[in-house]
């Protein structure tokens, strides 16, 4: 039977030692700044990001890694004997996906198995841990593809942002509603629905509130969360990950609960003070 290797990208945010530890490769998006492209993870830091927006008042824009680049990390895979699955970012939001299966045209049929992930960030973490632990006991890609895309409904993806100028800048919202949204201080808690993402409710106040109500939403469904991992997300957030950390070990008497640290790409999007929850029910 041949070895699997689980592939993501940079979008899945997956922490060093997970990576290490099952041998998870990464094929990175980008960050396009005006006078320069970086690699998301390898060439730039999200706090970089954040002082050239401040700096700059504009964001950058992200791109999804081309079929080549695909295509040059799958390649040493299949010609040492090995298979791939490959869980990506969710197509409603980003090519990456699609460009993942013009890489796989590329390779002999079944080799590849690319599975929409219909999420970001730790969402996708959660699959790709999922399909880690398959390939570790020896189950097949096509065993494991089938898996994730089973498993891909059951997965809750929920942020607040702490700011809505990133939103503005990157035309998520207008120019009205900014101003109104920066007055009242308006937090808007996100969800992704059907890959994409949706705003479920706008709380005003502090930021706490929203916070909360994203946590007294996951706990009402604490009996089918699944216990075996949750995560939470941020971008210089730690305060708030932590808090939302104690209160779900306290709570849901969950295995692991992960806190990881949001890449440029997500952070370009959402911008710095944005925490997320993520778990599988």
């Amino acid at each position: 039977m041949s070895i699997v290797k689980i592939f993501s990208d940079s979008t899945s945010d997956l922490p060093q030692g997970w990576k290490k530890t099952y041998d998870i490769g990464i094929i990175p998006l980008y960050v396009v700044f005006d006078d320069a492209t970086y690699r998301d993870g390898v060439d730039i830091t999200p706090e970089e990001v954040y002082r050239r927006v401040a700096a700059q008042g504009a964001l950058p824009k992200t791109a999804a890694p081309s079929p080549a680049d695909f295509m040059a990390a799958f390649e040493p895979v299949i010609r040492s004997g090995g298979d791939i699955v490959y869980i990506s970012l969710s197509s409603a939001l980003s090519s990456t996906y699609q460009n993942a299966l013009l890489a796989a045209g590329e390779f002999p049929e079944g080799r590849v198995q690319v599975v929409d992930s219909e999420t970001l960030c730790g969402g996708i973490a959660l699959l790709v841990m999922k399909a880690a632990r398959a390939a570790a006991k020896g189950q097949s890609a096509l065993e494991i593809a089938a898996m994730v895309k089973k498993c891909r409904s059951q997965v809750e993806t929920e942020f607040v942002v702490d700011t809505l100028d990133y939103l503005y800048m990157g035309g998520r919202c207008s120019g009205m509603q900014n101003f109104i949204g920066s007055l009242l201080k308006i937090r808007p808690v996100l969800r992704l629905i059907d890959g994409a993402i949706v705003p479920v409710s706008k709380i005003r106040g502090k930021k706490e509130k929203a916070v909360e109500q994203m946590l007294h939403h996951a706990l009402e469904h604490a009996g089918d969360i699944d216990k075996e991992l949750i995560i939470v997300a941020h971008t210089l957030a730690e305060e708030d990950a932590k808090y939302l950390e104690k209160a779900l070990r306290e709570q849901t008497g969950s295995g692991e609960i992960a806190i990881i640290h949001a890449g440029c790409v997500i952070g370009s999007h959402c911008g710095p003070g944005t925490v997320g929850l993520m778990y599988m029910h």
